[in-house]
This record gives C-alpha cells, structure tokens and sequence, in this order.
C-alpha cells in the first residue's frame, strides 16, 4: 500500500491517509440523504437512489484512487441534482429516463474530452491569479454552506439573509464544535475535524439535533433495478436534448475544473506554472463516475470541494480517496450510523475549510485593477450567486475583457479568449431563452 500510493514520496503516511478519508466522508455523507431527496421529486425510486448514490461515489472514488492516486472525494453533485430534478423534469417536463440519458452522453463526451487533452487544456489556460481567486471563491462558497448548515445563516424576505439564532440547538452544536476544532488544529493534533465532527455529534444528542429514532445498526441496501440502465436512446438526436445536455455539460465542466483547482492548490499539488501534474487521470475518473452514476441511475457525479477537509488533515494520495470510496461501500449495510450525524456537527468543518482556503489571497496583488477586478468578481460571483461555474465565466470574461481594454491582451492565452467568447455567447442565449 505504502508503494503503490507512494506515501514517503508525498510525506505522508497509513493513519494520515485514513484519517483524512474519514473527514472527508463525514463532511459530504450528507449527499446519501439529499440526493435521493431531491432525485425523487422526479418520480425516481428514493430506496434505489440511495443505493446508486453510494455505488456511484464508491466506484468514482477508486477510479480517482487508482487511476489518479489524488486525495479528491467524488459523489453526485448537488445543483446538479436539483437541475435535474426541478428544471430538467418538473419544469421542462421531461421524464427522468430523459435526464439520465442526457447525463449518461454527458459521461461519454467527458470522456473523450478527457482523452483528447480537451479539458486538461482548459484548467491549464486558467491565468494563475484566476486559479487562486477560485480557491478563495470555493472557500467562501463552503463556509456559507456551513454557515446554513449551522443555522448561523438563515433566509429573510427583506435582506435575503440574516443571521441566526446563536440559542438554537443547531448552532450550539455547531459553535462548540467549531471551538474544539480550531483549538485542536491550532495544536496541531492529528485527526483534529473528525473529533469535532464526532463531538458535535454526541452533543447533538441531548439537544435532540441528532437523529436516533428508529435507529438500528444494519440495514439491507435497496435494489437499484428500478432506475438502472434506464436510457432514452430515441430522444438523443432531439433538439431538446442537444439544449439539456449543454446545460449539464457546462456547470459540470466548470464545476469540476473549479474543484480541482482549488483543492490542488490548497494542498501545494501544484508546480511552478500553476498546473496540476495528475490533472488528465483525475478528469478520467471524474467522467468515469458520471457515466458508471448515469448507468446506475443517479444524477451527475463529480469531484467534491469538500475533499479539502481531508486535505487540510494531511491527506496527499489516492489512499485518502479509496478510504472514502470504502466508507460508502460500507454505508450501504451500516447507512443509520453515517445518516445519524446531523447537518450542524459537520458544518464546523465547512467553516474551517473556508478559513483554509483564504490564504491564496495573500499572494494577489489587487493594486493591478487587470488582476484585481477579475479576481474579485470570481470569488465574490461564487459567493454571492452560490455556483462555482459562474464565478470562473465571470472571471474569465472580466480578465479578458480588462486585459484586451488596456493593451495587455498579450498576457492572456488565446484559448482564455476563447472560452471568454464562449460564455459570452452561453449568456446571450440564457437572455434570449428567458
């Protein structure tokens, strides 16, 4: 094990590798509850769904494992699931054996996209300032989450948001938690998120925040047959499905080079121009978890944004991903014990994640208005709107744009310039749609 993952050429070892999967499992375990939630609005079988969601993040996450050997956790991607569900289904009107066909040619073109170097291309034009405001931005990102999972931000007519009630019992699990993990991480004690994670949890119990009713240790996985292979390959050649298909193509494309990214860098995986040397295996495994996820019958997969937890407790290699992978097989037969943990013990970590992720920012120079405002408008966009995919086309556009205004068009890649025109051209017709 130590050979095959390498873990003395990365400085790491077993227990850090293990420790770091279970952190990032217990952070994004929330998907085994949400995304048969939401996946069964379409009329899909929720029994089924929890199944496929397990399968399909075990499977995607030994591909990264072993194809990629990176500590990057992958499962079926929220937003996604909910366009699949709200949009694509109860909105559109298409069934979802239409959906999942559109994902299941989404895998297929992710795929060769990933073999022809297409993708790898597109995370390497990314201008360096750009990368770093997306690992801000994605921080941001996942401490509000963290913040909404807390009940420390809550919604209101007037101002959208406002904060929250610090009595509450969500947020006493969440502010407690929150203390023991930045204490730990400052002493720098191993496994320091779990712990707080695991706290949070037990706390949770006399406040009645975590769940034990009806609780038993195992419980029998459902079958997928209900929504397994279930394709419409007649529609695929239909206008409506070339209109779906590009939506779910373009907020995962970015989606997932955003994650990558902003990992990469937190973790130092990147060299000295800004690329991440393992980028075209970790693209395949990312393509491979949505074609197997389609097959299964599940929305698509990607790489999570929340596999910074483990990273930041020390997880380098594929290891941390088999741990993961492994942690939902088991899921599977143990699921009461993971779905216990409510949404308030792991936002502690969330948050921290957020702290973590701020540090590029440091290394911007915002007195350069060419950098300054494009880095800005990337991680405030991820923010504010809540979608990493629109915050890189905003910042993209904007470093384009500004670079081509002032006479230093030079500094920005051709192909940056493409994918500028690209968006452009997403957004015109998003307003012509409407």
């Amino acid at each position: 094990m130590k050979k095959f993952f390498q873990l003395e050429q990365n400085n790491t070892d077993v227990k850090t590798e293990v420790l770091a999967g279970i952190t990032t499992f217990l952070t994004m375990a929330y998907i085994l509850i949400l995304n048969p939630i939401i996946l069964s609005k379409a009329g899909m079988d929720a029994g089924a769904l929890f199944t496929a969601t397990a399968l399909s993040s075990l499977i995607a996450c030994l591909a990264m494992a072993f194809i990629a050997n990176l500590p990057f956790a992958l499962a079926p991607a929220m937003g996604l699931n909910g366009f699949f569900a709200f949009t694509v289904v109860l909105t559109m009107g298409y069934s979802w054996q239409f959906a999942l066909t559109a994902v299941f040619i989404e895998g297929i073109i992710f795929l060769l996209l990933t073999f022809f170097n297409i993708r790898e291309a597109i995370i390497n034009c990314i201008p360096m300032n750009l990368k770093r405001a997306i690992t801000v931005g994605i921080g941001l990102f996942i401490a509000f989450f963290g913040f909404r999972s807390a009940g420390l931000v809550v919604d209101d007519p007037a101002t959208l948001v406002q904060f929250g009630n610090v009595g509450s019992p969500e947020a006493i699990v969440a502010i407690v938690g929150l203390i023991i993990c930045g204490v730990l991480h400052h002493l720098k004690i191993k496994g320091a998120m779990l712990i707080g994670i695991l706290a949070g949890t037990m706390l949770g119990i006399p406040l009645g925040v975590t769940n034990l009713e009806n609780f038993k240790i195992i419980s029998m996985p459902a079958s997928i047959e209900p929504i397994f292979f279930k394709f419409e390959f007649d529609k695929i050649l239909s206008l409506d499905m070339i209109f779906v298909l590009f939506a779910f193509l373009f907020v995962d494309l970015f989606d997932t080079v955003g994650t990558l990214v902003g990992v990469s860098i937190k973790a130092g995986m990147v060299d000295e121009n800004g690329k991440l040397p393992k980028a075209k295996q970790a693209l395949f495994a990312d393509a491979i978890g949505t074609t197997v996820g389609a097959i299964l019958g599940t929305s698509t997969v990607t790489t999570y944004a929340e596999s910074t937890s483990g990273v930041e407790e020390g997880g380098r290699t594929g290891l941390t991903a088999l741990t993961v992978g492994l942690l939902f097989a088991f899921a599977l037969f143990f699921s009461p014990i993971f779905l216990m943990v409510p949404g308030a013990a792991t936002a502690p970590v969330l948050i921290m994640v957020g702290l973590f992720m701020m540090s590029p920012i440091k290394e911007i120079d915002f007195s350069d208005c060419t950098e300054g405002l494009p880095v800005f408008m990337t991680f405030a966009t991820m923010a504010f709107a809540f979608s990493i995919a629109d915050g890189i086309a905003v910042g993209i556009i904007t470093y384009a744009v500004m670079k081509l205004l002032t006479n230093r068009a030079k500094e920005v890649p051709v192909l940056s310039y493409v994918i500028a025109a690209i968006f452009i051209l997403k957004y015109i017709v998003d307003i012509i749609m409407m």
